[in-house]
């Protein structure tokens, strides 16, 4: 999949790839919330809806951040995991929580995020 890009920044083209509202809390939901199927990304707090999760889990897929896999050998259900790629995406999300934490008022770790709480310490 190739965009045309705005500039050769990173930064820019980082951000033209997984800057929208949802890809990052995608990303955090596998990475973290260890969250592998549809109606588990559905079941955020931030609830997005089936056509937006429908497309980023593509394009994440394109991007080769992410593998689809079936769920078990006769189901038409998918598993979503990271790939390596995509989870070299780690310490950006541990400095946008940080980040959020220090400087956001009303931000919080749920206790039972263990993953983000180790990995913020």
């Amino acid at each position: 999949m190739t965009q045309p890009r705005r500039s050769c920044c990173p930064i820019a083209c980082t951000l033209d790839l997984i800057g929208d509202r949802w890809t990052l809390l995608i990303i955090r939901d596998m990475m973290f919330f260890n969250k592998q199927r549809f109606e588990e990304f559905l079941a955020s707090p931030e609830g997005i809806s089936t056509n937006i999760l429908a497309n980023r889990l593509k394009l994440l897929e394109e991007l080769g951040l992410v593998v689809k896999q079936p769920y078990s050998n006769h189901s038409r259900r998918m598993n979503y995991q990271l790939t390596d790629k995509g989870k070299s995406l780690r310490p950006l999300l541990k400095t946008i929580a940080s980040w959020g934490l220090k400087n956001l008022s009303q931000t919080q770790i749920f206790e039972q995020n263990e993953n983000l709480n180790q990995t913020l310490d």
